[in-house]
């Protein structure tokens, strides 16, 4: 944080900044600052041209062809390597494929397969809905003498998540960063507890992965899934990934087998035998549309220190605070997320009784953020195009706009089909 947060000093963060050239690798449209890249990241430059590649030289031109000219069918495993080093993990490890829900059903079923005798899998109460709706569609499947879902409202009692993790669990189903309050969870002391107790982990990346450093490796992580549309660019929809420890690999039954999971897809055999190692996993045709844009998205990270990115994070969410605190008029505004930098994520988020109005209103401002029920706005910042000077501009008209009471105008109430 600054000593004193003045309009000067931002401008010398930035001159300092060793991401600051990243910005240009963006599609950053004029007067918006952009502090939602936690639901949808910016678009990089290289996204378009990819995109543009695709459509009018390889489909149009080379056909069916491309399959092989071009990699087609190799882009699960190119884009999976790509993502690797972001979450800390070896070689062989990540694929991209399908969404972030079908991967969690298809490692859940996994892990849930290896745990012969145990029925439970632990969760948060306030986890992202989707994933516990896995868990709740797994268990419809199976029965609740062979799955069932747990949760501990580690919201109220910060020791309830670690008390629950006991021999009776199967799973340890987690968000590394949650999504409401921006809070992160320390994976390595959580994995270490629950190996200890032989439950095996499965991580949510979908807000850490490209916003933070991630040792998957390292903390001896199990299995772990995450999103390709966030702090990874790669355009609305994008393709997931899906990491699995090579450790487990050969023990692995993985329910959706479909043909590309196949360990020879194109001899069309009636009798399923699985891919070797991470491939496992495929099931059905690529998305070689989008899955080509992500892997385009996936170079500005190229050259990226992780450790540089998490840096200007912290930098960039606390000094929004401190300039919140500095204005009167935003004192209504409850800061959910935790202060401590090891213990947030990427993210801020704020309780306020308007705040999806105050959302609305910051749209209409150029000032691009976004609301999660029931009260709470949420900012992200993103470092690779996120600027200290667009900080201190976006606090002072989120002041303006709760000291002129323009978010209480009739128009903001409005809710719309996406928050």
């Amino acid at each position: 944080m600054l000593a004193d947060v003045t309009a000067a000093a931002l401008v010398l963060h930035d001159q300092q900044d060793p991401l600051a050239a990243k910005r240009d690798a963006f599609v950053l449209p004029a007067n918006t600052l952009y502090l939602d890249g936690n639901s949808l990241g910016a678009m990089p430059k290289a996204a378009a041209v990819r995109a543009q590649q695709v459509l009018a030289a390889q489909w149009a031109q080379d056909l069916i062809k491309s399959w092989n000219t071009h990699q087609w069918i190799d882009l699960p495993q190119t884009v999976g390597e790509k993502i690797a080093p972001l979450l800390g993990a070896a070689p062989g490890q990540v694929i991209c494929c399908d969404s972030t829900s079908v991967n969690l059903f298809k490692v859940l079923s996994c892990a849930m397969l290896m745990q012969t005798g145990r029925v439970k899998v632990l969760s948060q109460a306030g986890n992202f809905p989707t994933d516990l709706y896995m868990v709740q569609g797994l268990a419809s499947l199976l029965g609740e003498q062979h799955c069932q879902l747990v949760l501990a409202n580690d919201s109220i009692d910060n020791q309830a998540l670690e008390q629950a993790i006991t021999e009776e669990v199967a799973v340890l189903l987690l968000t590394q960063v949650d999504f409401r309050s921006g809070r992160l969870l320390d994976m390595q002391r959580l994995t270490q507890l629950a190996h200890a107790k032989g439950v095996l982990v499965i991580w949510d990346l979908a807000h850490s992965a490209g916003a933070l450093p991630i040792e998957l490796d390292i903390c001896q992580v199990d299995f772990a899934v995450g999103c390709g549309y966030k702090y990874l660019n790669g355009g609305p929809g994008a393709p997931a990934f899906l990491y699995a420890a090579k450790r487990h690999h050969a023990r692995l039954t993985q329910p959706l087998s479909g043909w590309m999971g196949h360990q020879a897809p194109f001899n069309f055999d009636n009798t399923y035998q699985k891919a070797p190692g991470i491939t496992q996993f495929l099931t059905g045709t690529p998305a070689i549309l989008s899955m080509s844009v992500l892997d385009a998205a996936l170079e500005v990270f190229a050259d990226v220190d992780m450790a540089t990115v998490r840096e200007k994070s912290l930098a960039l969410s606390s000094i929004f605070h401190q300039l919140v605190q500095q204005q009167g008029s935003l004192h209504a505004l409850q800061l959910l997320t935790p202060l401590e930098p090891a213990e947030r994520g990427s993210q801020l988020a704020y309780q306020h009784p308007n705040a999806y109005a105050l959302c609305q209103a910051l749209i209409k401002q150029g000032v691009i953020a976004d609301f999660r029920s029931p009260n709470i706005l949420r900012l992200g910042f993103t470092p690779l195009y996120t600027r200290y000077v667009d900080v201190g501009t976006a606090v002072a008209i989120l002041a303006n706009i709760v000291s002129s009471n323009e978010y209480l105008k009739p128009e903001y109430a409005i809710k719309q089909k996406v928050t």
